[in-house]
């Protein structure tokens, strides 16, 4: 089915926005992907790690998207995934006790809208078709998001779901609602700056000798869910970091 699109501007933060796809299993799921992001707009597909990629399965999956695979990414792990990022938001249907609160795949995706039209690349991540993403890939992503299903049969196929959140992610673009509120913040850190600083605040904290290497329990998962639920700008991040760097310069 074909619809109209009037919104001028719908394309300009689609195309700031990047489907991330965590260790795919099955390559007609990363065909399908790329089918469900065309029929919405989007055509940035980067691929953590696939267990096979090219694969004619993929083609056939993916129909008239074949452009969006041709121009996939593949990565060797998130992190480097999410290398230039400013905001990304994890999909998965497991609660972790340490993860940030979730929100609604409707929520999410408004907000993915908002951080690519006003401050830069943002991100939607999908875990493994079987394991879903991993501990320490969700702690990667600044927040996370459930998509409402119904709790007796509440298991997505992958491209499903990623159909739903490009759906979500279009529908935010072509009607943005209320206009954002306007205030004095500055541009939000990028993945790279926040990830370079919690490193920064563990070597500190091993050398003050508050975290024991050895035995270092969910500290720095606690710091990770803190600092997340802050969403720290750039010029935070540097004040931060000079804090502790003249923490070490003391005597």
């Amino acid at each position: 089915m074909h619809g109209p699109d009037s919104n001028m501007n719908t394309n300009a933060p689609l195309e700031r926005i990047r489907v991330v796809l965590c260790r795919p299993s099955h390559p007609g799921n990363v065909g399908a992907t790329a089918r469900a992001m065309k029929t919405m707009g989007l055509t940035r597909l980067y691929l953590v790690a696939p267990a096979s990629f090219p694969d004619p399965q993929a083609t056939a999956m993916a129909s008239a998207a074949t452009d969006v695979l041709a121009a996939a990414r593949v990565c060797g792990s998130l992190a480097e995934a999410l290398t230039g990022t400013v905001f990304a938001v994890a999909l998965t249907a497991r609660r972790r006790d340490l993860a940030t609160e979730p929100c609604w795949a409707a929520e999410a995706a408004g907000e993915v809208v908002r951080q690519a039209r006003v401050h830069g690349e943002a991100a939607l991540v999908f875990g493994n078709e079987t394991a879903g993403l991993s501990n320490a890939e969700l702690a990667l992503c600044r927040s996370w998001a459930l998509i409402p299903t119904a709790p007796e049969c509440s298991s997505l196929n992958l491209a499903q779901a990623v159909q739903i959140l490009c759906y979500e992610v279009r529908r935010a673009a072509v009607d943005p609602g209320r206009p954002p509120r306007v205030t004095e913040a500055g541009a939000p850190a990028s993945h790279e700056d926040v990830e370079a600083f919690l490193a920064h605040l563990e070597q500190a904290a091993v050398a003050s000798g508050f975290l024991d290497p050895t035995a270092p329990k969910r500290l720095m998962h606690r710091l990770r869910r803190l600092f997340a639920r802050a969403g720290l700008e750039k010029e935070e991040v540097n004040i931060l970091r000079g804090l502790l760097a003249s923490f070490k310069a003391k005597p």
